[in-house]
């Protein structure tokens, strides 16, 4: 059963001036593991969003971890996300307000990390988060943020600590460029 794992005190700015109470939620699937989304409701009142699968953890301590990692920056691109998605009307809102879905296989790879971010507060804790996650993660963060020219398939081969290296050197090279040359 989907349930709420975290709800965030701040509340989140939607880009029509909205504000929306978010929280991180939860549960398991058929195979045993457990994926993570996150759901916004109108303070105002209104529909609720949701996004699409953010995470696929091992289990429920793991998933609930993820949703303490997610930053007010992660929570407003969420929302942006969850805006562009179809409405899917309730039956029964608690404790979580949507139920369980497949995920679409037509949308982009999506980064449970941005490492832009949290390079700004420190390459060590960049580090730190980035040695939290999971190998596919990464590759994700990678793919997402494109750091690499490697193919995927090539990036799954890497060990871990070259994936994080390889994040940490690039996001490190784009963040000391010269404004003019850098990342929209």
């Amino acid at each position: 059963m989907a349930e709420t794992l975290l709800q965030f005190r701040k509340p989140v700015l939607g880009s029509d001036g909205s504000v929306y109470e978010a929280r991180a939620c939860g549960g398991p699937r058929d195979d045993g593991m457990w994926e993570g989304w996150v759901e916004f409701l109108p303070i105002d009142g209104g529909a609720p969003a949701r996004t699409g699968r953010e995470t696929t953890q091992p289990n429920r301590v793991d998933t609930e971890y993820w949703a303490t990692g997610l930053s007010q920056v992660y929570l407003e691109g969420a929302l942006g996300r969850a805006l562009d998605a179809p409405i899917t009307h309730l039956t029964s809102p608690q404790p979580s307000v949507f139920p369980m879905r497949t995920p679409r296989n037509d949308r982009p790879v999506q980064s449970v990390l941005d490492p832009f971010s949290v390079y700004e507060k420190g390459e060590s804790l960049l580090r730190t988060q980035l040695g939290a996650l999971s190998a596919w993660h990464l590759v994700n963060i990678i793919t997402a943020y494109e750091l690499s020219e490697e193919s995927v398939a090539t990036l799954n081969r890497r060990s871990t600590a070259a994936l994080i290296d390889t994040i940490v050197h690039r996001v490190r090279v784009e963040s000391e460029a010269p404004r003019s040359v850098r990342r929209a």
